[in-house]
């Protein structure tokens, strides 16, 4: 066990201050994920260094599609979570006890630069929610960083303000899920709050890459309204933030029907009247595509792995358009 970071002491109960739920936990429990624990009136992470899943991930697989498009990525997950969706897609890491390997920060940081040769550019904290693995989290990311290599979040946007900003100065890009845009969602199927997902949309934003993804669910989130009050939001913090709008399969709890093509196809072109750039996931077609805001030219193809942005600029050839990708583009060029 490693002592957590950011809780204070409350006799022989603690407050734990790493996410909006701010647990009191008294002596011999655990937080709501399950990964915190009081021992003798002091804070102690359960999870340090203890990888349940690891793997060398395509970028886009995150998906981040404006980060380094056609690199790969080490992807690490733990177990724990501070949700409980309903529809979790990785429930029997999130929210079980697996099996898992000791990955101490330097080994991850090492095995990182390794894979390098394999087009790695980084670490992906992902899989199950990464904020609360956030003191090996914060340890092997400035290892990573110092070697010149790139952190990637993959996040519920569930972390306080402060822990966040200790964070983000080795976090290069975030994955935000944005998982509906109602607190009645978040409350009866997360145990969540938007509040404050939205406060860490929003601050990320200022300091790093940021993609968003909503799971649209038939019946729980995917009206028009819904989404469109969604897009003009994020507009609001930069029309050009990617938005992908993936499509519902049944999964742990949940047994909605999974959501149509066409309804998908409809939330997504209203999304598209306030945002630049909006993906369709777990579709396939052209939904995965980058294409020019200003003239509609297709200038990433990644059903083919082409795309005919080159440096300097990654400007549309057709209008001249800037898009707005970080990073090395490692996909072939379609020239």
């Amino acid at each position: 066990m490693r002592e957590a970071l950011h809780y204070e002491q409350q006799g022989q109960a603690v407050a734990c201050k790493l996410c909006p739920k701010n647990c009191v936990i008294t002596e011999g429990k655990t937080g709501f994920c399950r990964v915190r624990k009081n021992t003798g009136g002091k804070l102690y992470n359960l999870n340090y260094a203890q990888a349940t899943a690891q793997a060398l991930d395509p970028i886009e697989k995150k998906p981040l599609y404006h980060f380094h498009p056609g690199s790969n990525i080490l992807s690490l997950g733990t177990w724990g979570c501070n949700f409980a969706c309903q529809f979790c897609q990785n429930w029997h890491i999130a929210q079980a006890q697996p099996q898992f390997t000791l990955l101490e920060p330097q080994a991850a940081a090492v095995l990182a630069s390794q894979l390098v040769s394999q087009g790695n550019i980084g670490i992906a904290y992902t899989y199950s929610e990464p904020s609360v693995w956030y003191e090996y989290i914060l340890d092997t990311a400035r290892l990573v960083q110092a070697a010149g290599l790139s952190n990637i979040l993959i996040s519920n946007g569930f972390i306080n303000e402060q822990p966040l900003q200790e964070l983000l100065p080795y976090i290069a890009a975030m994955n935000i899920d944005v998982k509906a845009f109602t607190n009645e969602f978040y409350q009866k199927v997360c145990a969540g709050e938007l509040t404050h997902v939205k406060r860490t949309v929003e601050q990320a934003a200022r300091q790093c890459h940021v993609e968003i993804t909503t799971l649209i669910i038939p019946g729980l989130n995917d009206s028009v309204e819904e989404i469109a009050s969604l897009a003009k939001w994020l507009s609001g913090i930069n029309a050009d933030i990617p938005l992908h709008l993936s499509r519902y399969f049944p999964n742990h709890k949940m047994e909605v029907p999974p959501t149509s093509v066409s309804t998908l196809e409809a939330v997504a072109a209203v999304a598209r009247e306030y945002l630049n750039y909006v993906y369709l996931g777990n579709v396939g077609g052209n939904g995965t595509n980058t294409f020019c805001p200003q003239c509609g030219y297709m200038v990433i193809d990644r059903l083919s792995g082409y795309s005919c942005l080159t440096e300097p600029g990654k400007k549309c050839p057709q209008c001249g358009q800037s898009i707005p990708i970080k990073g090395e583009i490692r996909l072939s060029d379609r020239g």
